[in-house]
């Protein structure tokens, strides 16, 4: 009787998530559909206003996932069949939030002439004949900049054009991408007998629906790499880490931080693979020269303030409160490259606590790296968003959720707007890291005590 009971209690709640899941299902469908009315930059205020309510649904069905302690396969369908609604509603709909699905579908149009993409500004006349009047006069910076993104991305920009120069299509492969993190989630979250409908923490995050499916970001391509070299380490797979790695970084550069956390030491199969993923990536491209392969990456760190330094709220903080001439950029640079060192060692020394160890050390290098960059792009919280189902960080919810505040610097800059924008973000997640701190404090404050006893917090002696 009794296990009859629990089962009838165990479905009763399933019902309940799913009946609760399927109300914010339609709810979200349908603002998914009127978020597509934002056309101009007028618009962005009251889509930043949708999208933070989008974000708040969204809160409330993770917390329903989250009370679940088994897989539910008829939650798992609906979460799916959701997500992909979300995506299709948005999917043909020109991109609202971000013109850099142009470049894309540029590069691989440039490639398929036979001509190597980081060699030519878009309006350099050597390119003239491949200019239309529904791509190119889209590309952003097309003046003066030539392509930023590595070999990886030019591959798929490549693949993609020919088979169609749509936007549509470019989109449509940055949600096939996105199908492989989903399936990469998955099988982490089976090989560590976790819920699999937990991939909802990713699937229906806001965030990377209208940045994937909306805007056709590339990043989906680096975060689909980064979860499946995380499922190889899993499964120990050295070579299959490194490769997989080695593909995010010929993306998007950051995920190079998390190296330290996929490398087990002493180990040389993941290394090698790595460097060789690199380096055999960048050859049909060098001929211009190493230097010219990057691109416009060394102007665009100049552009988006990293190398002046503007680009840091940490930074801009700290010269507000101590003066501009007592806080140089270098100092900055140097500390936030000591913490990531230091955390990078961390991740490489410190023993094993659990299977799980390398996804959470993979989440705080990440974190950190995003933290201290402190982006003026809402999509590059994207890396972080996978690791919430592993690691159901309350105020890293929060950030990533709140992040379409950072539309409002869309518009002209008044004095101080980014570090204002960026203070109410870093302050959300502050205040809700308080009670983490706290207890983690009290913790080792008990533990602590404990050692001197002789005993457990348990009150059993110690060995």
């Amino acid at each position: 009787m009794k296990r009859a009971w629990a089962a009838l209690q165990r479905s009763g709640t399933l019902s309940w998530t799913n009946l609760l899941l399927l109300l914010l299902a339609f709810v979200l469908q349908a603002m998914y559909k009127r978020g597509l009315a934002a056309k101009t930059s007028i618009d962005i205020f009251w889509f930043i206003k949708l999208a933070l309510f989008q974000s708040a649904l969204y809160l409330v069905a993770v917390w329903a996932i989250m009370r679940a302690r088994r897989t539910s396969y008829s939650t798992l369908i609906l979460v799916i069949v959701f997500a992909a609604f979300f995506r299709l509603s948005i999917l043909y709909a020109p991109p609202y939030l971000s013109d850099d699905i142009y470049r894309y579908i540029w590069d691989g149009r440039v490639q398929a002439a036979g001509i190597n993409p980081y060699k030519f500004v878009p309006a350099d006349e050597q390119l003239s004949s491949l200019r239309d009047d529904v791509i190119y006069k889209e590309i952003n910076r097309r003046d003066f900049a030539r392509t930023i993104y590595p070999p990886l991305a030019q591959s798929v920009f490549y693949g993609t054009t020919r088979v169609s120069e749509t936007v549509t299509w470019m989109k449509a492969t940055m949600v096939a991408f996105e199908a492989l993190t989903v399936l990469a989630l998955m099988g982490l979250l089976a090989s560590f007998n976790l819920p699999l409908q937990r991939v909802l923490i990713y699937a229906w995050h806001p965030l990377v629906v209208w940045e994937f499916a909306g805007s056709g970001h590339v990043d989906a391509v680096a975060v689909a790499f980064v979860f499946i070299a995380l499922l190889a380490r899993r499964r120990n797979r050295e070579t299959a880490t490194g490769i997989a790695l080695g593909c995010a970084v010929l993306v998007k550069l950051f995920p190079l931080v998390l190296f330290p956390a996929l490398y087990k030491r002493w180990g040389w199969r993941m290394p090698l693979a790595f460097a060789l993923t690199i380096i055999v990536s960048y050859l049909p491209y060098v001929s211009i020269g190493f230097r010219n392969a990057l691109g416009y990456l060394p102007g665009y760190t100049e552009e988006e303030g990293i190398s002046g330094g503007n680009r840091f709220f940490f930074l801009s903080l700290a010269r507000r409160l101590f003066g501009q001439a007592n806080v140089p950029t270098l100092s900055f640079i140097i500390i936030a490259g000591l913490i990531l060192a230091a955390l990078g060692l961390w991740a490489l020394f410190k023993p094993e606590a659990s299977p799980a160890s390398f996804l959470k050390r993979a989440f705080v290098l990440a974190a950190a790296f995003i933290l201290l960059l402190s982006p003026r792009y809402e999509w590059y919280f994207a890396l972080l968003v996978p690791f919430l189902s592993f690691v159901p960080f309350v105020p890293m919810f929060a950030l990533t959720a709140s992040g379409f505040m950072l539309y409002l610097l869309w518009f002209e800059e008044k004095p101080n707007q980014t570090i204002i924008i960026h203070a109410y973000l870093y302050a959300l997640f502050a205040f809700l890291c308080l009670p983490r701190l706290w207890n983690f404090v009290r913790r080792r404050w008990i533990d602590a005590g404990s050692h001197r006893s002789g005993l457990h917090p348990s009150g059993e002696e110690s060995i």
